[in-house]
């Protein structure tokens, strides 16, 4: 398959993938969002898994004799406390498996395995084997039939690949062969692992800034909850205990953690080790697949780079870093890029307080600035896009590319300019054009959670609340400013917005207060 119809594979897939979530959308809210959160989700159930798992552990038997009598008992603890420690343990492991594949499909349809973010797709894609690993030796430790059924299939399984001296299926075959000291192996595979779990985690989010290890609270709250319910209304029940050499009778899987056993016995072990193989290969080969030229990443002036550090606070990559100026003065720093790391984003110059058009400068030159769209670009094209315009109420509208598409905004009273995101945006240019005639300003951002960037919504919101620097300044009208959230295929909250900033505007009268100090969403 080519790269231009494996590009236009993955596009049609984002597609679909962005109208799931807009169902979700109206269903949670964007910032309440399941699809938005997958990665905070998975982190959730981790610390679940965790939590749950320590107990459970302190409960259990860590003998072949007694493994299955110790988690049999869990069923009798008081007030059901042993069937929701159980049920949750097994139903987080189903949900972080299930929410790790959704966030690889993804980053995959956002194109996001190339470039700056090709180090975080590496660095992830041995992780879903980490949690696979970990999760099939779970149900070993409970050696009932289905720990039986999964221990040997899996001994088989790895017997097919020319690794071992002895196969490992020969430890299953009578029940003198199994002895504790292989249990203690089932131990570490379930323990040990996750311990691997955490350390790449480490590595996968170490370039990322602002991580943030919990969906929102609202969120959190539904899904313990929800696992919880899910535990008492079904309950995780043991099965007859294993017995080596008799056939298990017929058994209770887990498809999100066990499917790779029946796959295996209605195919064959060297289809499987192909597949699963394959896969691993394919998902390390695609950050190095012909793609699209990357776009120019920042660039700072030492000249007009004040040492404010509010490039190095915002950048959500970490792709800013803060050295000693080199006019050697004490304390004076400069903000520098690593090149490796910038997703081009244009955040930091929206951060940047020399970014500001209200300089008198005849060429604005910033402190870091986009090449492919700078500061004094953006600037010159608002000054003649407001000269030409003949309106009696010209509207500005500042719009994310990445966001719903303004190339259907119509009317002699517009004006529109596209951001490479909404956090590119210095808030001094919202009071810059109503100084020079726009009567009012839209600027049309993603959804919550839904920033190609990360971060750059969030910022850019706080910047026009005035709840972080740099801040729109007081003199700027409130009323006359509009924010709307809306990502690709939601064209008509856009214009549902222009309708309402235009009826407003007429409804407003000539004087505008200068002090208001709410921002209408």
């Amino acid at each position: 398959m080519s790269s231009h119809s494996t590009r236009g594979f993955r596009q049609r897939g984002l597609k679909g993938w962005r109208t799931i979530e807009r169902y979700f959308d109206m269903a949670f809210g964007s910032a309440q969002n399941p699809l938005r959160h997958l990665g905070t989700i998975g982190f959730l159930a981790l610390w679940l898994l965790a939590a749950s798992g320590v107990i459970l552990y302190a409960l259990f038997d860590t003998s072949v004799n007694g493994a299955w009598h110790s988690v049999e008992r869990l069923a009798h603890l008081p007030l059901g406390l042993g069937r929701l420690l159980r049920g949750v343990h097994r139903y987080a492991g189903d949900l972080l498996m299930l929410v790790v594949f959704l966030h690889i499909l993804r980053e995959w349809l956002h194109g996001h395995a190339h470039g700056a973010r090709r180090f975080h797709w590496l660095t992830g894609v041995p992780l879903p084997g980490f949690c696979f690993i970990s999760a099939i030796g779970g149900f070993w430790l409970a050696w009932d039939q289905l720990g039986q059924y999964s221990a040997l299939s899996t001994a088989e399984w790895l017997d097919a690949l020319p690794l071992l001296a002895s196969p490992l299926a020969r430890n299953f075959l009578s029940p003198a062969a199994l002895s504790d000291r292989m249990f203690s192996l089932f131990i570490f595979v379930h323990v040990g692992v996750p311990l691997l779990l955490l350390f790449g985690l480490w590595f996968h989010i170490q370039r990322l800034a602002h991580v943030a290890m919990l969906p929102p609270r609202g969120l959190t709250f539904g899904v313990i909850l929800a696992l919880a319910l899910l535990a008492l209304a079904r309950p995780v029940l043991s099965h007859a205990p294993a017995a080596l050499g008799q056939v298990p009778a017929e058994l209770r899987l887990d498809w999100l953690l066990l499917w790779l056993h029946p796959l295996t016995d209605a195919t064959s072990r060297g289809f499987t080790l192909t597949l699963t193989g394959g896969a691993v290969l394919v998902l390390f080969a695609l950050p190095f697949l012909p793609r699209t030229p990357r776009a120019a990443v920042a660039v700072v002036d030492a000249e007009n780079c004040s040492g404010c550090a509010w490039c190095f606070a915002d950048c959500p990559y970490a792709a800013v870093t803060m050295v000693p100026h080199p006019d050697r003065r004490p304390g004076h720093r400069l903000a520098q890029v690593d090149a490796d790391l910038c997703t081009a984003c244009g955040i930091c110059a929206g951060a940047c307080p020399s970014s500001t058009p209200l300089r008198r400068a005849r060429r604005l030159v910033t402190g870091i600035d986009m090449p492919q769209l700078s500061i004094d670009a953006l600037r010159r094209r608002l000054r003649a896009r407001l000269a030409a315009s003949t309106a009696q109420r010209p509207i500005v509208v500042f719009s994310c590319r990445h966001g719903a598409s303004h190339d259907n905004l119509h009317g002699a009273d517009l004006s529109v300019l596209g951001l490479i995101c909404a956090g590119q945006l210095p808030p001094s240019f919202v009071e810059y054009a109503m100084r020079n005639g726009a009567a009012g300003v839209l600027v049309a951002a993603c959804r919550e959670g839904g920033c190609e960037f990360r971060l750059g919504e969030r910022w850019m919101v706080q910047r026009l609340t005035r709840q972080r620097e740099p801040r729109l300044r007081v003199h700027a009208p409130a009323e006359r400013l509009q924010l709307v959230f809306a990502g690709p295929g939601e064209e008509a909250l856009l214009d549902q917005a222009l309708q309402g900033l235009r009826e407003r505007l007429r409804a407003m009268s000539p004087h505008v207060s200068m002090n208001a100090n709410e921002i209408v969403h």
